[in-house]
This record gives structure tokens, sequence and C-alpha cells, in this order.
């Protein structure tokens, strides 16, 4: 028989349960699902987001252990982020012909950067694409969400695996992307990169990841559209993307 303690830990904890409120925390998936469209292409509708985050937060309801000493809004922060990523990933929202892009860029941007010794400038790196300038800043803001590592890098650009790479998820030897992600070195490694980034690029990443300014906040503060805020933010995690190629 459990001991009265417990008993009364147990009371507790269904107690807590039973008072979570699931329509008073809708706020908080908008709120969420506001902050994770922001960063990903115009395609992904912010309603299938609630939808999916409603699911997390009804989950979240159920595993919350108030014993733990975590507030229930970080707890349910957590797992409404993962429903909506899960989601995300599922659906691959990223076009091919968009990833495509996002490498042609990311090539563009190495090879500039090395034969110039600095950050090149957009009107330099739509001139080696042979682009006008409105066209590659367009490809960027389309390029919208992508992030510093994804799947698709380990394929080619007609979608067949590049084998090495793709084998190591399964090697039991290989390191997890999340420890590499939390690895001290890496950590370096981004801040470093960070640094070499042009200072309007640094300043967008400060306000987007620091500050937690939406888009839109941003643009009042740099005096620029919210298209053209998303495009300095995909051309600033192309660049880090460039310069951290060797941790993918």
């Amino acid at each position: 028989m459990a001991a009265p303690h417990k008993i009364r830990a147990y009371a507790q904890v269904a107690a807590t349960r039973e008072q979570i409120d699931i329509e008073q925390h809708t706020p908080l998936v908008k709120k969420l699902a506001s902050m994770l469209v922001a960063r990903l292409p115009a395609s992904v509708d912010i309603n299938d987001l609630i939808q999916v985050g409603i699911i997390g937060l009804m989950e979240a309801a159920k595993q919350f252990d108030a014993s733990q000493g975590v507030q229930f809004e970080t707890f349910a922060s957590q797992r409404i982020r993962g429903a909506m990523l899960d989601e995300l990933r599922r659906e691959d929202w990223m076009p091919r012909q968009t990833r495509r892009n996002s490498r042609q860029i990311e090539a563009a941007i190495n090879t500039l950067e090395q034969q110039l010794g600095r950050p090149p400038l957009e009107s330099e790196i739509a001139e080696f694409m042979a682009l006008p300038l409105e066209q590659y800043q367009e490809m960027l803001g389309d390029c919208r969400g992508i992030s510093l590592v994804h799947f698709s890098d380990f394929e080619d650009d007609e979608g067949n695996s590049s084998g090495q790479h793709v084998e190591n998820v399964v090697d039991e030897n290989s390191h997890e992307p999340a420890d590499i992600l939390a690895s001290a070195a890496f950590r370096n490694a981004l801040v470093e990169a960070i640094k070499l980034l042009p200072e309007r690029d640094q300043l967008v990443m400060s306000l987007y990841y620091e500050q937690e300014l939406n888009l839109k906040e941003i643009g009042a503060v740099l005096g620029v559209s919210e298209s053209r805020v998303c495009q300095l933010h995909s051309q600033a995690v192309t660049r880090l993307r460039s310069r951290l190629r060797d941790w993918t």
C-alpha cells in the first residue's frame, strides 16, 4: 500500500490536471504558432499549426505533474512546439526546388567568401548567380524557414541519399544531432560564425533570437518592410550554414 504522503501527492497531481483549462491556454498555442510560422514558407498554414498545437496542449495537460516543480506553461510550451515540429517534419513543408535554391545560394556564398576573404554583398551574390538583385532577394524570401541543419542536406539535387551521411543516422557509434548542437565546440563555432556576419545580419539575428522580436517589429527597428527582414534572416542563416558546413 502506498505511503500517506505519496497518496497525497498523487491526489494533488490529479487535482492539478483537472484544474487545467485547455481553452484558457489556447492563446499560448496561437502565440507559439505565430512565432514558428514566421520562420516558415508562406505555404504553411498557421491554422494547421494551431490545430496540431492544441493536440500537443491536451497531451501536456494529461502528462503534467505539478510535483516536479515546473510551471504548466513551461511544460506545455515544450510539448506544443514538439507537436508542431513533428507535424512539419512529416509534411516536409519546404518544396524540393526551394531546398535546391537554398543550396545554390549557400554554395555561391561559400565560393565568394573564399575568393573575397570577406562576406559577399547581396549584389555580389546575385551577380555570381547570374540573377537580377530583385530575383535573388525573392529567392531568399522563398527560403524562409531554412534551418542550420536539415535532413535534405544528406540528399543530392535529385532527392537521392548521399549514402555515407544517411548511414550515420542509424550508426550506433555516430553522434546524435541534438548532442552536436548542445556541444560546447559547436556553440563556440556558432558564436564565432555569427561574429563574422555583416553587421546588419548580426543585428537581425540578435533582435530575432535574443530580443525575440517578430519580423514586423524588426522591420520597424531597421526601417524596412517585414518581407525584407525575412530576406535578411534567410540570408544570415544561409551564411551560417556555409560556415558550419563541417558540422552537418
